[in-house]
């Protein structure tokens, strides 16, 4: 094969230039030149060799020549430039006849190719025995390393394997990493096909990449294609779509013609406790369900294995958790699912969102940024629709309890989009509740209406099971709050209540509601709110129970009542009230009696400079102010009441000698210094 024929010429004219094989290799003979091309191919020392060079006299000598000379490094490998030079000007056919040598010589041995194979296949080496053991490799790691598997089917199709057989596994090991679009083109080819093959794998990874676009109708609508005869093992993942998309019956017709699944593998059975755990999630005692999602959860992270799911078992134990006003739970298992890497790539980021909506749920909103942050950068890809409606609800929710107007309008505005991108389904209706209460405040119900009869509807369908429909029906009763509306409030509060029966949470819910009803009123008892406040507050919402509190404080009528009512919104969310003044008994016979009147300022902080001459209550609604609050709004964020605040504003307009609005905010600019522009 590398006869004298075959071999490069000597050229020691003034023509050779650097690089080239004839300038580099020139005055050294021919046995020299030979090794030289075969080790640039991938042969070793002292061997496999070629069979021409292993008989060939004077190879030790040109082993040691070539190491005096600087072409070959100590260990027998060729210098950089002297290999580049090679294997870019050697003959195509010379060139490929020697890799296929090397292949024989491998595989003669009963070793494996390893990364001989990949850099064979990236050369450009078409051969059949390269690129089936690149797809072997390749299904050796997907489900463990994805992104590994999804370069080595890669390089098996630059080795000439045929595109056909692999296109389920291929697109698996794309959807795995987070690369949607391309799975979704591989599986979209293939299913159009009369006979694909790879059917089930096919229909499993479409279906993953339906429900990451927000449509999880059709991936239910993808496994009833499929039907039961075929289905085999991805049934229990048909039932997790076709409950999602408000079709238990069908779930369920499905399950009982599929064919019995096999072995219990941690796979299967994560499968299975997770098709369980949702169906009693729509029972009557859904308490039933979180242990089995857990569980499932948890044998999906032992099993390390990155299947198309149309939702991650951990996701559901999440969501179950939080239905049942338990984020803590939730966040703990989605901490768990993500140091395992449950779902692989494509479910890191819903993971980090879910954890986001835990802690801001919990009232940790700089826990729950830095889990936002980490769900943007989760993988390589932009955030999958279902993901970025999912951020879009929570920025919604984080300037909302923040009493942000300006971002929650900014906010609001990437809802609207977000939310054309995606359907309702019965894993989204916390985001779905969230938006309807923004939208209840913004005056924009209009906008969400539409989705919110669809969330009402899939959940008729499922028979209104309480776990799901509780948490809608609070978002319900504050935006009817939210809008003076007692005939849109009236049936949602009845609901919570009748679900009381079956839910420990929506007992609270109802209670705080009637505590909300009654102190718009004015007709409430201090004991009832605080309870209300505080039952909230256990059931992982001390936001919205300190909320209600500092809401009644602002219109008790009597002081004690007042003072109760603030100490507990400060004790139920410290970081909402800290600045919330408490008179003091010395205040108390100062106080005039018409209840509007404002409350003591607080005490200035010490070692706190004030060039503003404004106490330490009034320098604090006039930074509210200035963010473009409203009386309420400002009341709400310290717990005051509107008329209260109208008297601070009204006071710092007499200290700073303001004309009128618009001349206040301008001396507040100065009087604060940078970092307060116009609202």
């Amino acid at each position: 094969m590398t006869g004298p024929d075959h071999t490069f010429r000597t050229n020691t004219s003034k023509d050779a230039t650097p690089g080239r094989p004839d300038a580099i290799l020139g005055g050294h003979n021919a046995v020299l030149r030979e090794l030289l091309l075969a080790l640039s191919v991938g042969f070793t020392l002292p061997g496999p060799l070629p069979v021409e060079l292993e008989n060939r006299d004077g190879l030790e000598e040109a082993v040691a020549a070539g190491k005096d000379a600087g072409l070959l490094a100590p260990d027998g490998t060729v210098v950089g430039t002297v290999q580049y030079a090679l294997l870019n000007s050697v003959p195509k056919p010379q060139l490929r006849a020697l890799q296929r040598e090397l292949v024989g010589k491998i595989l003669q041995e009963e070793r494996l190719l390893g990364e001989v194979a990949r850099d064979l296949a990236r050369s450009g080496l078409k051969d059949p025995r390269v690129a089936g053991e690149l797809e072997r490799w390749a299904d050796g790691v997907l489900e463990a390393d994805p992104q590994l598997a999804a370069d080595l089917f890669a390089e098996a199709l630059l080795a000439g394997a045929p595109e056909l057989p692999t296109a389920a596994r291929r697109a698996q090991a794309a959807a795995a990493t987070g690369n949607l679009d391309a799975a979704g083109r591989i599986v979209d080819r293939l299913l159009a096909l009369p006979e694909p093959p790879g059917l089930r794998l096919g229909v499993d990874v479409a279906a993953a990449v339906w429900a990451h676009r927000g449509m999880l109708a059709r991936s239910a609508d993808t496994y009833r294609w499929v039907g039961p005869v075929r289905i085999a093992d991805s049934a229990p993942l048909a039932a997790v779509a076709m409950i999602g998309a408000g079709d238990a019956t069908g779930a369920d017709e499905l399950l009982a013609a599929a064919p019995q699944a096999g072995s219990p593998t941690l796979l299967a059975v994560a499968l299975t406790l997770t098709h369980q755990g949702l169906r009693q999630t729509l029972g009557q005692e859904p308490q039933r369900a979180l242990p089995e999602l857990i569980r499932a959860s948890d044998m999906m992270n032992a099993a390390g294995a990155s299947i198309p799911l149309p939702e991650t078992p951990a996701a559901l134990a999440a969501l179950c958790a939080i239905h049942s006003g338990e984020p803590a739970v939730a966040d703990t298992v989605l901490r768990a699912a993500i140091a395992a890497g449950q779902g692989g790539d494509a479910s890191r980021p819903r993971l980090f969102l879910l954890q986001a909506w835990c802690s801001m749920q919990q009232d940790n909103p700089d826990e729950a940024r830095l889990a936002i942050n980490e769900a943007v950068k989760a993988n390589h890809w932009p955030l999958a629709p279902r993901d970025t409606f999912l951020l879009a609800a929570l920025d919604v929710a984080l300037a909302r309890r923040g009493s942000e107007v300006h971002q929650l309008v900014l906010a609001w505005d990437r809802a609207r989009e977000a939310m054309m991108h995606v359907s309702v389904d019965l894993y989204s209706l916390l985001p779905w509740g969230e938006l309807a209460i923004a939208a209840a405040r913004l005056r924009e119900t209009r906008r969400i209406s539409p989705y919110m009869d669809g969330a009402w509807e899939l959940l008729g369908r499922l028979g209104n099971p309480p776990l799901w429909s509780v948490p809608l029906h609070w978002a319900g009763v504050q935006a009817a709050l939210l809008g003076e509306s007692p005939a849109e409030l009236a049936p949602h509060a009845a609901a919570l209540v009748r679900a009381s029966e079956h839910s420990h949470l929506a007992s609270v819910l109802a209670a705080g509601g009637k505590a909300w009803v009654s102190v718009l009123a004015s007709r409430f008892e201090a004991s009832d709110v605080e309870t209300a406040a505080r039952g909230l507050a256990a059931v992982g919402m001390p936001w919205e129970g300190a909320r209600l509190a500092g809401h009644a404080a602002a219109h008790a009528d009597e002081r004690r009542d007042m003072v109760r009512l603030l100490a507990c919104a400060r004790d139920i969310h410290p970081q909402g009230a800290t600045t919330a003044a408490v008179p003091s008994e010395g205040a108390e016979a100062a106080r005039p009696q018409d209840q509007s009147a404002p409350l003591p300022d607080a005490v200035d902080v010490p070692g706190m400079p004030d060039t503003s001459g404004l106490s330490a209550r009034e320098r604090e609604v006039g930074r509210l102010l200035l963010e473009g609050k409203t009386y309420r709004e400002i009341g709400e964020a310290i717990y005051i009441s509107p008329r209260t605040a109208e008297h601070h504003v009204a006071r710092m307009r007499r200290r700073l000698g303001a004309d009128n609005r618009s001349e206040l905010l301008v001396r507040l600019r100065l009087a604060f210094g940078e970092g307060y522009p116009p609202p």
